[in-house]
């Protein structure tokens, strides 16, 4: 099938496609982009056209004539950790169909990489901004102000006017936690963390608050590394925490990377879990049901905060007002054998 092409480059071009569909060009954008002003049989039809026409949008033009491209810029700390793929996996999931495409940047926790990814991404002129929580670089908060695209913060929520954001509460979710350990009848408590991100320290706060108001918080009882977490990592923490003078009757780690280690370690050493020291993680990353005790975790939101916030970005970048600027998911505790004995 002979094709129509632009004399110059010989690409297909949108008009070519608004010839071939019978309507105007600016039907045609709107169509692809899946404007819902568009009807579905014009949608259809221009479907139709581009897919016989072999059209493929050019990026660079349209973010030309609309300074601004299709893409959506997400910053995350790690791929490495299912939490945050189920968190890109959702965010893409929604705004794939509304025509927008993820532009993903891996900051490994680090403000200085996260600012020069960020000065990277906007050169591509994305449509909005999708990042990780709210610690950062004054220079990264400055070019997010200055760059004046929507932009939703996940994993976090701040009541903080002007500010857009999807998560839960990560205070909360460390004293649920906890306040489940108590309930077991366990009294000294150990907190294990690692990586030491806002977030993790967020949850060291919930167990501290739930232990004073309990009257038995132990500051000698807080383990804390900056490195990142891993099954390792987790062994490694679990021997030395038991291997303490007066050692814990329960362990809250961090995450469940670290718990799962924590759990290997104490089949290799013999040491009875739940029986002599509970442990529990946080997260419910794969893996976690299957250990042996399974593991009791704290269930997040993750795949529903990238959804929530995906969907919250793109009423922002459709000049739509949001009803709710901040939004609070529920999170889960789930109970298994590693805290209550079967």
């Amino acid at each position: 099938m002979t094709r129509s092409k632009s004399r110059g480059t010989g690409r297909v071009t949108l008009q070519h496609v608004a010839e071939k569909a019978g309507v105007s060009p600016i039907t045609v954008s709107r169509a692809l982009r899946g404007e819902r002003a568009v009807t579905p049989e014009l949608v259809e039809r221009v479907r139709v056209a581009a897919e016989a026409l072999g059209y493929v949008p050019d990026p660079a033009a349209r973010a030309l004539a609309s300074s601004h491209s299709n893409h959506v810029a997400v910053l995350i700390p790690l791929l490495s950790n299912t939490l945050f793929v189920d968190l890109v996996e959702n965010v893409q999931r929604t705004l794939r169909p509304a025509g927008f495409q993820t532009l993903i940047g891996i900051t490994h926790y680090d403000p200085q990489e996260e600012e020069q990814l960020l000065r990277e991404q906007l050169a591509h002129r994305p449509a909005g901004l999708l990042v990780t929580g709210f610690e950062r670089s004054e220079a990264t908060r400055q070019l997010i102000a200055a760059s004046g695209l929507p932009c939703v913060h996940t994993m976090e929520t701040s009541a903080e006017a002007g500010v857009y954001c999807v998560g839960f509460s990560q205070h909360g979710a460390g004293h649920a936690i906890t306040a489940h350990l108590l309930a077991g009848g366990a009294r000294r408590i150990a907190f294990a963390g690692a990586q030491l991100d806002a977030r993790v320290m967020q949850r060291a706060e919930g167990w501290r608050d739930c232990l004073r108001q309990a009257g038995c918080h132990d500051a000698a009882l807080e383990f804390l590394v900056p490195q990142p977490s891993s099954l390792g990592l987790g062994a490694e923490m679990f021997q030395s925490i038991m291997a303490t003078p007066n050692p814990p009757d329960a362990i809250f780690f961090c995450n469940d990377d670290l718990a799962q280690g924590a759990l290997l370690a104490a089949l290799r050493l013999g040491i009875a879990v739940p029986g002599r020291v509970a442990i529990a993680g946080f997260n419910d990353l794969p893996g976690s049901e299957q250990m042996v005790p399974p593991l009791t975790t704290l269930r997040t939101p993750r795949g529903e905060i990238g959804h929530t916030a995906a969907q919250m970005l793109l009423q922002l970048m459709r000049g739509r007002p949001v009803a709710d600027h901040c939004v609070e998911l529920p999170y889960q505790l789930v109970v298994r054998g590693s805290t209550v004995a079967a």
